[in-house]
């Protein structure tokens, strides 16, 4: 289809990228083809830690076992204000991406709830345009809390991790 200008929109692909943004839960997506360039965006309603609901991730392809659930947030929050964003151990993700707590299917996952870390080991990795971002520990400490699950979408700055 052409628009007045002349200029060929592909409408098939934009509803396809608009699709994806639904089942991802993304706010924007871009895609350069030579010269054309087609972005999809739409505004995320606010939400705030409470209201923010816990994903179970589906198995992907290939019936992959899915490691169990993590502890939601507010049940893993330590004691005192509740927010665990201001928590001393917080490690938040510096990307947006899906995060994996595993290497691959069926590998046994970078680390528990209760394992013990050394600076620089791999908590999680996150998917972030086809590239694998590791995530690590900053210190070295005790893992208290994994605060998201496999495969679970994840926004710049979420906390992912508590180590004390």
């Amino acid at each position: 289809m052409a628009d007045s200008k002349g200029i060929a929109v592909d409408t098939k692909l934009v509803r396809e990228l608009a699709e994806l943004l639904d089942h991802s839960n993304l706010t924007e997506i871009e895609v350069k083809d030579g010269d054309r360039v087609i972005r999809v965006a739409r505004t995320a309603a606010p939400v705030t830690m409470a209201a923010t609901p816990a994903y179970a991730p589906a198995p992907p392809p290939g019936g992959w076992p899915a490691p169990p659930p993590a502890a939601a947030a507010t049940a893993a929050a330590p004691a005192g204000d509740g927010d665990v964003r201001n928590h001393p151990g917080v490690v938040k993700s510096p990307i947006v991406g899906t995060a994996y707590l595993t290497p691959e299917p069926g590998a046994p996952p970078f680390v528990a709830e209760g394992a013990s870390v050394k600076a620089g080991d791999t908590l999680l990795i996150i998917e972030a345009m086809k590239v694998m971002n590791p995530i690590t520990a900053p210190r070295a400490g005790v893992v208290k809390a994994i605060l998201v699950s496999s495969e679970q979408p994840v926004e710049y700055d979420q906390p992912l991790v508590i180590v004390e």
